[in-house]
């Protein structure tokens, strides 16, 4: 990994969303989805989300390509905020920032052949001619696995794991600096989930692709990320390396999760940590700390303040009064 200046930083990164009541029109309630978020993502290394469902890991990936737009805050990509960039603007860096979307199925058109999904985003930015075209994406076919007799077939011919391999083609063949890769291997089988993360790992190091890779799987981001950010009810909770995530976790969220990960040698044994409760409704989150409602360790001032993001240790930052 490369210690250039960052290729990505989202600072103060908030995303609300307003409901009407459809019972009592007048009552709006805000969803907090993004409250407050900040990470930086360095040129060549994949940086990891995880959380629940509904921690507003996907609100964030979506907001740093601008697919959705922000309350407040700030995406920078190169020192340029993509926020604040005109339509033609951000039109022009879009082959260098690409989003690999959670359903492959849902995301390609069922009536377009997979070969000219895969190669009509080259002709629209005007990165190759009709001619080139073919050759172009029988190329990056290959590089995904696929085969040059599946050009011509469409979406509903192909399994989940060759549809998610059409998904990561169409967005690398515009040779992006950048990709959101969102649930990516969420709905596969476990054997396929091996060879789609391997692909990535060799794309990585092969074109030296940064990633943001999204998930709620702890043991699939463990393979693929050099450093982690722990998300709950859209606030940060705990984010730092691999390696110091998975051997020394500070915040009780984490733990908790990490607790839940299977361990591949049946004579070891881990400590079960079973949160009770449900998530919090984001558009009416608990005051002081949002995870004190489920922390088992929970004191007075968990329940009062909100905890400070804060460097508890050398490049490891955690939000809890009790760290």
């Amino acid at each position: 990994m490369s210690e250039s200046s960052p290729i990505i930083e989202v600072k103060n990164l908030k995303k609300f969303f307003g409901e009407t009541n459809r019972i009592f029109k007048r009552k709006r309630e805000i969803v907090r989805a993004v409250d407050g978020v900040s990470f930086t993502i360095n040129r060549g290394e994949t940086f990891g989300l995880v959380g629940e469902s509904g921690s507003g890991k996907s609100t964030i990936g979506r907001s740093v390509l601008r697919l959705d737009s922000i309350t407040s805050g700030e995406v920078l990509y190169h020192g340029q905020n993509l926020h604040e960039l005109t339509k033609k603007e951000v039109q022009k860096l879009r082959p260098k920032i690409q989003f690999i979307f959670q359903d492959p199925y849902s995301s390609l058109n069922p009536r377009i052949r997979v070969g000219d999904a895969i190669g009509e985003a080259l002709l629209e930015h005007g990165l190759c001619s009709k001619n080139e075209v073919r050759e172009k994406v029988l190329e990056v076919m290959e590089i995904c696995g696929l085969s040059v007799q599946h050009i011509d077939r469409y979406p509903h011919e192909f399994s989940g794991g060759q549809r998610q391999r059409i998904g990561i083609a169409r967005a690398i063949i515009l040779q992006p600096e950048f990709i959101v890769a969102d649930e990516p291997v969420s709905a596969l089988d476990v054997s396929i989930q091996a060879q789609i993360i391997n692909l990535f790992s060799d794309l990585q190091k092969e074109n030296e692709i940064t990633f943001l890779f999204i998930s709620h799987d702890l043991s699939v981001v463990e393979h693929l990320c050099s450093r982690i950010g722990v998300l709950y009810l859209g606030s940060m909770m705990e984010l730092t390396s691999r390696d110091k995530l998975y051997e020394k976790p500070l915040h009780p969220y984490t733990k908790a999760l990490l607790s839940a990960v299977p361990i591949p040698d049946p004579t070891l044994k881990r400590e079960r940590i079973i949160l009770k409760g449900d998530v919090p409704d984001p558009a009416n989150p608990p005051k002081g700390c949002k995870f004190h409602t489920r922390c088992p360790f929970a004191t007075d001032i968990c329940r009062s303040k909100v905890p400070e993001f804060r460097e508890v240790e050398p490049d490891h930052f955690v939000a809890c009064h009790l760290v």
